[in-house]
């Protein structure tokens, strides 16, 4: 009896558990009831499984009957398929889920208005207790852009912080890419279920996340990318972070949306300066006006979040000093974005000298390619 009794004990635990799963599944799932509604009939009737038996009198007394009613339906044979896949895809290693009510759902997300009922995890989900910012920004990045980004995640990554970041192509991808090459790692919040990576180009990186650092979803399984998700997905990457820092937005950027949750949820804004002349920075100026932090180094970051910036490497959006007193070239493109015919002029002589010349440059990393004939050095 004594061998027997604590697997009895260990296979309680594991069936109540799976029933506990299915009863968040059966709430987060239920058509028409949110998370603001899940949330008050939570506090009402205190678990789900206590929601689904309560019946639809006690139901529509706090929500709609619509709602009520959608609680009380049966179970269909999809949710049912939904219920054995989720329990497959945790049996697997590292992949976990948390619900609201578990000890370690994250303290900071649960203090939004709306938190996620469920957060599916897949990798390391200690790094959801750590302190943690956020770097967001244009999915259609300048070269300079994700330099910057991925620069400063590496540096607050390797400060001990854990950046968290949206998975898209651009600033997303870079500052994953940083932040994977510091101690501190990187959670990406994605906008589709777990066993999904969307955008496609970045199953490579999703893969490296999931081995060391951690892939974050509020969606059940086979969600597929509906554009509605990822502004939703934005309320979770401001709420899970101390501070969100924004590289590169257009005016009507995306990014800018997760800075305005940042700002309603209490969080540190940050923003980084650009050109006059550059629609990427048109966001970040905006958010500057609203009252964001002007930032131009790791440290000043690192200073408003205070975490010591003694293990962080210097990290600049503005030029830095460099030996290229003997290099007309470099010297004649500036900072700015320049147009081949306004290059020449400042440097007179031949055109196919100066596109040989250009190609040495942008082959070494030192200058890119712009559309509208345009070449813009690259500062590192």
């Amino acid at each position: 009896m004594q061998d027997t009794e604590p697997h009895s004990a260990d296979a309680a635990k594991d069936t109540a558990r799976a029933a506990s799963i299915a009863d968040w599944l059966r709430l987060e799932q239920a058509d028409g009831v949110g998370c603001r509604s899940a949330h008050l009939l939570l506090s009402v009737f205190g678990s789900p499984g206590a929601i689904l038996r309560a019946g639809h009198a006690a139901l529509a007394a706090h929500v709609s009957s619509a709602q009520a009613q959608a609680l009380c339906a049966p179970a269909t044979p999809d949710f049912h398929t939904l219920v054995a896949a989720t329990h497959d895809w945790l049996a697997r290693p590292g992949h976990h889920l948390i619900t609201f009510h578990d000890a370690d759902y994250p303290a900071a997300l649960a203090e939004i208005p709306d938190p996620p009922l469920l957060l599916y995890i897949s990798g390391r989900r200690e790094l959801l207790t750590r302190p943690l910012v956020a770097v967001v920004g244009s999915r259609n990045a300048s070269v300079q852009g994700k330099l910057d980004a991925e620069s400063f995640s590496a540096a607050l990554s390797s400060a001990g912080l854990c950046v968290v970041s949206g998975l898209a192509l651009g600033i997303d991808t870079a500052a994953h890419e940083g932040a994977l090459r510091g101690a501190g790692s990187t959670i990406a919040v994605v906008g589709t279920g777990l066993d999904r990576v969307y955008p496609a180009r970045n199953r490579d990186l999703a893969h490296r996340i999931a081995a060391h650092g951690c892939l974050v979803s509020e969606y059940a399984l086979g969600t597929p990318p509906l554009a509605a998700n990822f502004p939703r997905r934005n309320r979770v990457i401001s709420g899970l972070a101390a501070g969100v820092l924004v590289v590169e937005a257009a005016a009507q950027s995306g990014s800018l949306i997760t800075a305005q949750m940042a700002a309603e949820q209490g969080r540190e804004v940050f923003a980084l300066p650009g050109s006059i002349h550059s629609a990427l920075a048109k966001g970040c100026h905006r958010l500057i006006r609203d009252g964001a932090q002007l930032v131009e180094t790791v440290e000043e970051v690192l200073e408003a979040m205070q975490v010591s910036p003694l293990a962080a490497p210097a990290a600049r959006a503005e030029p830095k000093e460099v030996d290229d007193s003997d290099d007309d070239l470099l010297v004649a493109l500036g900072a700015e974005p320049v147009a081949l015919d306004d290059l020449l002029a400042r440097l007179g002589g031949d055109a196919g000298a100066l596109g040989s010349r250009l190609l040495g440059l942008e082959l070494a990393g030192l200058v890119t390619q712009l559309p509208g004939g345009r070449v813009q050095r690259i500062w590192r």
